[in-house]
């Protein structure tokens, strides 16, 4: 089989939708499928990769709608239609929205399926990009465009059951939940891990870990006001990320220390570090990768209902109702930290969910019959094309 990926984003690049569409294209090859990546562009990858012309690209790897992005989307669609009309491919596979909309322009002319990979519900987090007086006309845009893709694609894969139910009603092919996926490997070294947590200035078992990207809709200001209420300096919350901003989050009186990461090695130490990792993320709809890496650590975790998808409170995780603010998220570090068999527990317990619900094999597979499903499919019509 073989099967065009699309993302509408730099590639590779370390932040969870990439990370993502990486391990699945990775999983896939692993299986025999014959990939190429289309993207904007993006550092030198093993992975064969169709490119927008460089003068094209967002001037920005971040999320969220930027002016040169409409420019860009229809310089992907022109890449990608070329891509189909000069090799045959089976499928593609489109990373999130706005890549799903690019394939399903080219669809029109080269008739080839669309497989959309829904990585969040637009519904909840579009309004993250943009003053609050706007969120309920952006909530409102989002969800149409979720009705839209759903319906328009041949296929969705969506990242947790909240996902497929709220697709459920507007998908017209195969709609199926597929996990992100991770193989879990060693832990680093203890001097691996001695050194990034000198680096970071945090002593390893001593401090509490928010490690990912530092967009909106991660509500890293209910982190920052729970480290306010812990004032513990001799066990700091600490922010870790790629994104230079992030010396902007930690500024004084915010209670975050934050560091620059150099690469995914030292993030992944300081994640075997922590004594406790946080997610403050509150919007539903998919599955953040960075909770993979967190799972596979075996430390304990700080998570909200409805986006930890497939952990359960008091067994695999610390799970906050979703209305719960910076006190009851600092109450349940405080307890994680006093308590350190129970959150022990919590952490074995998460891998096991990771080994049992993330594999990759199983994954693949799980992609490789949805795609059978829509390859065996009559394709649709081309513009142009005359029926039958």
């Amino acid at each position: 089989m073989r099967c065009a990926l699309v993302g509408a984003f730099t590639f590779p690049h370390p932040q969870g939708s990439q990370v993502y569409a990486e391990l699945q294209a990775r999983a896939l090859l692993d299986e025999g499928v014959d990939v190429t990546f289309v993207r904007y562009g993006g550092p030198p990858t093993s992975l064969c990769t169709e490119d927008i012309p460089q003068a094209l690209r967002p001037g920005s790897a971040r999320s969220g709608p930027q002016w040169k992005k409409p420019v860009a989307d229809a310089a992907l669609v022109a890449r990608l239609v070329s891509l189909l009309r000069r090799e045959a491919f089976d499928a593609v596979l489109a990373h999130n929205a706005e890549a799903a909309a690019a394939a399903l322009v080219a669809r029109l002319v080269t008739g080839v399926p669309v497989v959309y990979i829904a990585h969040t519900l637009l519904r909840f987090e579009l309004s993250a990009y943009a003053p609050p007086a706007a969120a309920r006309w952006l909530d409102a845009f989002g969800a149409l465009v979720d009705r839209s893709l759903a319906r328009h694609a041949d296929a969705v894969v969506a990242l947790c059951g909240d996902a497929r139910e709220r697709f459920a009603p507007f998908a017209r092919g195969p709609l199926a939940v597929i996990p992100p996926a991770l193989e879990p490997r060693a832990a680093p070294s203890s001097e691996t891990i001695r050194r990034a947590c000198a680096k970071a200035g945090v002593v390893p078992g001593r401090f509490t870990l928010y490690a990912g990207n530092l967009d909106g809709y991660q509500e890293l200001d209910l982190l920052a006001a729970a480290a306010r209420t812990l004032a513990d300096p001799e066990r700091p919350v600490l922010v870790a990320s790629h994104d230079p901003r992030v010396a902007q989050l930690a500024a004084p009186g915010r209670g975050l220390v934050g560091y620059l990461v150099e690469d995914f090695a030292q993030m992944r130490a300081l994640t075997f570090a922590a004594g406790e990792l946080v997610l403050c993320r509150r919007r539903r709809g998919g599955f953040p990768v960075k909770l993979l890496n967190y799972m596979e650590s075996g430390r304990p975790l700080v998570a909200f209902s409805g986006v930890a998808d497939g952990l359960e409170d008091g067994r695999s995780a610390w799970l906050l109702p979703t209305g719960a603010g910076p006190f009851e998220l600092a109450d349940a570090i405080r307890r994680l930290r006093s308590d350190p068999e129970h959150g022990r527990t919590l952490g074995r317990a998460a891998r096991a969910v990771l080994l049992r619900r993330h594999a990759p094999k199983t994954a693949s597979r799980q992609t490789l019959d949805l795609l059978a499903r829509v390859v065996a499919r009559p394709r649709r019509t081309r513009v142009g094309q005359i029926p039958g």
